[in-house]
């Protein structure tokens, strides 16, 4: 058994030890308090982890998709490749905001719920004024590149990187000394970020530990209604994106849906998406996907394609309107698809940004901000969701860009499965044909 199905099994272990050590600690300390300060510990294996994710992810998204775009040699390569990663982000945000709106209205988890509701004039102490559009387009441009790293602005980092290596293609022979440099960082970084991926399967039990000793089980059974609906729509989301993979990549998307299953795994039981980004090169590397456009179409990714996000904010909204009925009329549910079309953008790498969004978007449509107190203590276990969607849209969309580039060449079939694996179970840190392009 090679290590790449080792660490998947384990990260499986470690999700059922945590669930049942974390109930285990939910019945020892009845106390609210005591289970929070037995949680605190268990956290800190996972914000340690977390914390080493943090720490990586910055020079590698960085030295990765300066490589990318060095080595897609012009200026008008980077520019065809983005404007095709933005089609397939605009339209998949669209479906997946869309999604949200439709399963909502069916389902209508908001009625009925036989809890009391929080007073309307309670407050969330959310800043709702983080997301409109001049304070979007401003924080697209870093102040500084050593700001932006420091602070893991992804889309900073994006547009400094963008500069950088467009820059560097054009030098020809007098870049290849920073480009030899850039290359070998790469290969660091890969080895680093090798090396902190062992540690996720006990940030993983950590993590559900943690979150079951503070909420126990009960809370999932009052909110199942509410939580089984979207994890339903969550279900719907991703067979439409597998679909879409397979209209465009044939039968090879189910060998692409096997190969993420370890950064899906991570993705979902850390909740946080970041963990499962250098998982996700590695794979796509495995599936057949040049570094260069993987590289460059992931961190614009999460930036711009968190579909299982976007999908939250508008089955959210429409859970707390049924919640106070509340009835949003057709046109208003359109206009505020449309506003979180737009808002939806800046989430990457403010802490809690769902919620950020949902209660600006409630504030912007008069809906009670109060509602978000319904959610929040849930929101860890929907997070959990979220995360794990995210990596999947992502995957599918670096594929399907490199199909539409010609960049993707043949790898594992879907008879072959982890048997495709390298002897050591390890992937190929970069394709020799992109290191030659």
């Amino acid at each position: 058994m090679g290590k790449h199905l080792h660490i998947t099994t384990y990260i499986v272990i470690a999700m059922v030890l945590g669930g049942v050590v974390g109930y285990a600690c939910n019945i020892a300390f009845p106390d609210p308090k005591a289970a929070k300060d037995v949680a605190g510990y268990f956290s800190i294996i996972t914000d340690v982890f977390l914390r080493l994710i943090k720490m990586i992810i910055a020079p590698l998204v960085f030295s990765t998709l300066v490589m990318g775009i060095a080595h897609m040699g012009d200026a008008s390569t980077v520019g065809r490749v983005g404007v095709k990663a933005m089609g397939w982000f605009i339209t998949a945000s669209l479906v997946s905001l869309t999604l949200g709106l439709i399963m909502a209205t069916m389902l209508q988890p908001g009625h009925n719920l036989g809890l009391p509701l929080p007073e309307v004039g309670t407050t969330t102490s959310l800043k709702t004024n983080a997301f409109t559009l001049k304070d979007f387009v401003t924080h697209l441009v870093p102040r500084s590149a050593a700001e932006a790293m420091a602070n893991n602005e992804i889309l900073q980092i994006l547009v400094f990187s963008i500069f950088f290596g467009t820059a560097l293609s054009t030098l020809g022979e007098k870049g290849k000394r920073m480009a030899g440099v850039i290359e070998d960082l790469v290969q660091v970084m890969l080895k680093i970020t090798s090396a902190v991926m062992w540690l996720a399967p006990a940030a993983v039990f950590a993590a559900i530990a943690s979150t079951i000793t503070t909420q126990g089980l009960a809370i999932l059974v009052t909110f199942a209604k509410f939580m089984g609906g979207f994890y339903l729509s969550l279900l719907v989301l991703w067979s439409l994106l597998v679909l879409a993979g397979i209209a465009f990549l044939g039968k090879r998307a189910l060998v692409l849906i096997r190969l993420i299953r370890e950064p899906f795994l991570l993705a979902f039981s850390t909740a946080s998406s970041e963990a499962a980004y250098p998982k996700l090169l590695e794979a796509l590397d495995k599936f057949g996907v040049d570094r260069k456009i993987s590289s460059f179409v992931l961190p614009m990714g999460y930036s711009f394609n968190l579909d299982g996000s976007m999908m939250y904010c508008t089955f959210a909204v429409l859970f707390i309107s049924q919640a106070y009925d509340v009835h949003l009329p057709l046109g208003t549910q359109i206009t505020m698809l449309l506003l979180l079309m737009l808002t939806s953008k800046g989430m990457a790498g403010v802490p809690r940004a769902s919620l950020v969004v949902i209660a600006a978007t409630l504030n912007q449509f008069s809906l009670p901000e109060a509602g978000l107190l319904l959610i929040m203590g849930v929101d860890q276990f929907l997070d959990m969701g979220r995360s794990a969607t995210n990596a999947v849209g992502n995957s599918i969309a670096a594929a399907v860009v490199a199909k539409w580039e010609g960049q993707l060449s043949s790898g594992p079939t879907l008879d072959e499965g982890d048997e495709s694996d390298t002897a050591d179970g390890a992937v190929p840190l970069h394709k020799p044909d992109a290191a030659q392009a």
